[in-house]
């Protein structure tokens, strides 16, 4: 069935890069594909990412005609299978040549697994937790990715649709216009719930100080906040403690803004940045010799039309009461003076109509889709 095609599972450093690798082939000249770190993708994939702790994982590669044709990984994330009573196996990482056999082999490979080791079911594309990449894009393919997104050819979706999976979830996103003005609705909310509520805005200039003050309480309430999302899994320390290494000190803190209660207990977060899609582009999967000058670039904002909102939480007792009206009156005027136009929501589930609910006085563009699909095993 599968004359020219050999599957080998990732076993060294030398096959892990070939496995990252892979896609810079697929999507070269691609203008809407985002390359990762390459640095980044070797922590995520290896030990030194927390998830791996409670997560069993494998990778493979496809060769066809001694040339790679496909990669995938398989994990079995056992807390998330205990929180939601669950048999699955997961597949991330795949990438695949516009041929069916190709695609046959590798989900083939990730369900054998799973099942040897008891799994009655598989979907994806999922990664370790919410955290990764998620979601195959079946809508918005001339849209350029984001740093946090997966990009793919609108074949993907097609072939798992032939090898009998279907959908599990979908996710949308948004391209939201930054408004010359605050929406006069939007900003008396703000103001009732701030007076209702005795909430505080509270800004930081410092972001030793911030990790310092409320590092575990942004990761806490995220916990919170998606617990009922699809797939979502808690956050555990040693998690939080990596990405408050990894990703807080490098955020700028003018687009960060925190709500606090009388009690400067942490209500509601949001924090974005400037996209690093085009950065990300240039640098091609390096820090060296001047990746870090493109993203240090784009960091700084300067002619970086486009943000990302990275996270929006809400502590739940106070979602669905103006609380996002409060955090986004005080963020717009911030994206104005930095001089952007528009925002990239990033991934929301279609069925989070409290998510989408905070949009409807913005002037948006729903121009995106993704979805997991699944199949019993």
């Amino acid at each position: 069935m599968y004359e020219h095609l050999t599957i080998k599972k990732v076993s060294s450093k030398k096959e892990l890069k070939k496995f990252i690798r892979f896609p810079f082939k697929l999507y070269k000249n691609n203008k809407c594909w985002i390359p990762p770190l390459i640095s980044d993708e070797i922590k995520t994939l290896t030990a030194a990412n927390p998830a791996h702790e409670f997560c069993d994982v494998e990778m493979w590669l496809v060769y066809k005609n001694k040339e790679i044709a496909g990669r995938i990984a398989g994990i079995i994330n056992t807390r998330a299978n205990n929180t939601w009573n669950r048999k699955d196996v997961r597949f991330g990482w795949m990438d695949f040549v516009d041929d069916i056999e190709v695609s046959r082999l590798l989900v083939e490979t990730v369900i054998n697994w799973g099942q040897n080791k008891g799994m009655t079911c598989i979907c994806g594309p999922l990664g370790f937790t919410d955290m990764d990449y998620e979601g195959t894009l079946i809508e918005g393919f001339d849209q350029i990715a984001t740093m946090s997104t997966i990009y793919n050819y609108p074949y993907y979706a097609l072939h798992l649709e032939k090898l009998g999976f279907e959908k599990a979830a979908d996710w949308i996103e948004y391209k939201i216009i930054i408004p010359e003005s605050i929406p006069e609705r939007y900003a008396r909310v703000a103001q009732l719930v701030q007076n209702k509520f005795r909430l505080k805005i509270k800004k930081y200039t410092n972001s030793k100080k911030l990790v310092a003050d409320y590092g575990q309480a942004i990761f806490d309430l995220v916990n919170e906040a998606y617990a009922p999302l699809y797939g979502y899994v808690p956050l555990n320390q040693k998690q939080i403690n990596y990405y408050i290494k990894s990703y807080l000190p490098m955020i700028n803190l003018k687009m960060v803004t925190l709500i606090t209660d009388t009690d400067e207990n942490l209500v509601g977060i949001g924090i974005s940045m400037p996209s690093l899609a085009k950065a990300l582009q240039k640098a091609k999967g390096r820090m060296l010799p001047f990746g870090w000058y493109h993203l240090l670039k784009a960091l700084r904002a300067k002619n970086n039309k486009v943000l990302d909102l990275l996270i929006v939480a809400v502590k739940p007792e106070y979602q669905n009461k103006g609380v996002n009206a409060l955090l986004f009156s005080d963020l717009i005027p911030v994206y104005q003076q930095l001089g952007f136009e528009y925002a990239e929501s990033n991934p929301e589930l279609e069925i989070n109509e409290k998510v989408q609910s905070q949009w409807e006085y913005f002037k948006t563009q729903q121009h995106k889709r993704r979805r997991a699909f699944a199949k019993q095993i």
